[in-house]
């Protein structure tokens, strides 16, 4: 994965959107960069003979929520790359507020995901580390596709947030990220306990 140093490098160029409120891409690129450095370092305190143990009954195993943040990436880019293929929608301003993005990143409001996990997409730790930055190396190649359009025209609904544009749907995956990396910390400080109490 490129260090945010070569990310910055590769997007030096961005323009900030018209939007004051939606980051640049330079800024978002940096984000999605920054997200996953400390997803990952969160996953190291997780070992690969735990990756799929889950802390207590109905929650996710390591290997469940990095499998969960594949998914969501791979539905974001196959959503955004269909919706750039037509025209863009007018939505009336009323429609394009949306909640903020801190509340993303915030876990005090806990939501089930709309898009059920496949169970077969949990495999070895190393294997699905390697398939996480695979598809974030799709997301910033997408961004490098697309830097000449004005993507801020293009809209699409989501089921909690509300009406983002393209910007801020990619930015959703960078915070996404950030609210899930607090969720690997908590497995990981859980599992000891577990893997003590299977021990005993």
């Amino acid at each position: 994965m490129p260090s945010s140093r070569q990310a910055e490098r590769r997007f030096e160029h961005l323009s900030t959107s018209s939007h004051e409120t939606v980051p640049s891409l330079k800024t978002i690129v940096e984000n999605l960069d920054r997200a996953q450095r400390e997803l990952l370092r969160a996953a190291d305190a997780v070992s690969a003979n735990q990756w799929e143990a889950r802390p207590c009954e109905g929650r996710w195993s390591a290997g469940e929520l990095v499998g969960h943040l594949i998914t969501i990436e791979r539905a974001i880019l196959r959503n955004a790359d269909r919706m750039l293929q037509k025209p863009p929608k007018s939505v009336p301003f009323y429609r394009r507020f949306h909640v903020p993005m801190a509340v993303v990143e915030s876990r005090l409001i806990r939501r089930k995901t709309p898009i059920p996990l496949d169970t077969q997409i949990v495999r070895e730790k190393e294997q699905m580390l390697a398939e996480l930055r695979e598809v974030r190396e799709r997301t910033l190649a997408f961004i490098g596709e697309t830097k000449e359009r004005d993507l801020s025209k293009y809209l699409m609904p989501h089921a909690f947030l509300g009406m983002l544009n393209a910007y801020e749907w990619l930015q959703m995956i960078a915070s996404h990220e950030v609210r899930h990396t607090k969720q690997m910390k908590e497995i990981a400080a859980a599992l000891p306990k577990v893997v003590a109490i299977l021990q005993k």
